[in-house]
């Protein structure tokens, strides 16, 4: 999306950054770009507010929500196992305390 009119950022680079800018997971220099486009571009502005809206009302109905605790350990578990398969780690428990060995295993990537 582009407003037609020449900005020091582009419309859609500032668009694709709307959510880092909302929870500030943005530097201050970025920042400051990003607040300056939303000051003179209407368009960029208008959809920020729906985004800060959307934001507001997640943060209002899902806030309070939290994930049962069998939930959270079986998940827990699951990425454990998940871990120690594609790593090669092993965990072996011995009298003294816990031992973990890890095997690196190089892998190639190709692209697509």
């Amino acid at each position: 999306m582009s407003c037609g009119k020449p900005h020091e950022t582009p419309c859609d680079e500032v668009l694709a950054e709307v959510w880092l800018f909302l929870d500030h997971e943005c530097d201050q220099v970025r920042r400051q770009k990003l607040e300056r486009h939303l000051e003179e571009c209407g368009a960029c502005l208008e959809h920020y507010g729906l985004e800060e809206h959307i934001k507001a009302l997640l943060g209002k109905k899902c806030g309070g929500d939290h994930a049962p605790d069998a939930l959270k350990q079986r998940l827990r578990a699951t990425i454990r196992q998940a871990v120690l398969e594609q790593a090669e780690v092993t965990v072996e428990h011995h009298p003294d305390g816990p031992t973990v060995e890890v095997r690196a295993r190089r892998v190639e990537l190709t692209e697509e």
